[in-house]
């Protein structure tokens, strides 16, 4: 028998790592999409006819109106906006309105000011800059995969070949169809669909896997612990399949309780000192 409390004590703060904080592949690749554009528009910094000089611009290189929203850090392509003189979309993809109404557009939000008097000195490296500022936004879905990410990694290290020995996001229906195996008890006759984050097979046995860490503490938890626990029970009569649960996290000491009494019935409930342990070898090969 396994002993909660100790188990319980090597869980971790936190597990981010040097890639969860900015994805500069991305802010790159972002920037450098509009690139051309952004050197176009470049021209235009310490303008001192700019509302002349960026007509002449748009006229001969329109799509250089496609970069305009990344400078106000908006990703898509309509923008709105109102005042006394009325309501406009902005579509920066297409021209919906006239040139001159593109520059009331630039005046007013206070873009022909930002680069007419040289408060940025190069838009491309204002956009990087803007790109860097969006992707920080991410980091919440980033957080959110990092355990999912950690124990895929040891299913790797393990040999397991991803569609072929290993799968990932597999709904009940798609393990029953699959492999020909009735799930019925955890899917209440096949009225919830439940996924899992893994699906590992090997010889007579599938596995069903979840994966999750909670820094923080919330109600969360506790709705998982017992949904869980519930899962653990339904399965407890397959020959089958078995129900496998990784996570961690200084968050589940708000509801610790609640996992220890998933922790008795769950018997694959294990943590990140369990997968450093080679627990992925023990019990999947």
């Amino acid at each position: 028998m396994r002993d909660f409390d100790a188990w319980f004590s090597n869980f971790r703060s936190n597990i981010v790592d040097y890639k969860y904080y900015i994805d500069f592949e991305k802010v790159y690749n972002n920037a450098n999409a509009l690139k051309v554009e952004l050197n176009i528009l470049n021209s235009l910094i310490g303008s001192k006819n700019i509302e002349s000089d960026f007509e002449e611009i748009i006229a001969k290189y329109p799509d250089t109106l496609k970069c305009i929203p990344i400078l106000l850090a908006k990703r898509e392509s309509e923008i709105f906006a109102t005042d006394k003189d009325g309501d406009f979309v902005y579509d920066f993809d297409r021209m919906n309105y006239s040139i001159g109404q593109y520059k009331v557009f630039m005046r007013k939000t206070g873009l022909f000011d930002l680069i007419q008097n040289r408060i940025v000195s190069n838009l491309f490296d204002y956009v990087l800059g803007v790109e860097a500022g969006l992707d920080s936004n991410g980091r919440k879905n980033r957080g959110g995969h990092l355990m999912e990410n950690l124990v895929e990694s040891y299913l790797i290290s393990a040999g397991l070949v991803k569609g072929e020995t290993y799968f990932k996001e597999m709904y009940i229906s798609e393990i029953e169809s699959k492999w020909g195996i009735d799930l019925s008890t955890i899917s209440n006759n096949g009225k919830a669909e439940k996924r899992f984050d893994f699906v590992v097979k090997r010889s007579n046995t599938i596995y069903g896997i979840e994966t999750n860490f909670y820094a923080s503490s919330g109600s969360k938890l506790n709705e998982t612990a017992r949904s869980y626990k519930t899962i653990a029970l339904e399965t407890q009569g397959l020959s089958n399949f078995k129900f496998v649960w990784f996570t961690d996290g200084f968050g589940w000491k708000s509801a610790k309780n609640n996992l220890r009494e998933t922790f008795e019935v769950l018997d694959n409930l294990y943590d990140i000192k369990d997968l450093e342990n080679g627990i992925i070898n023990k019990i999947l090969l």
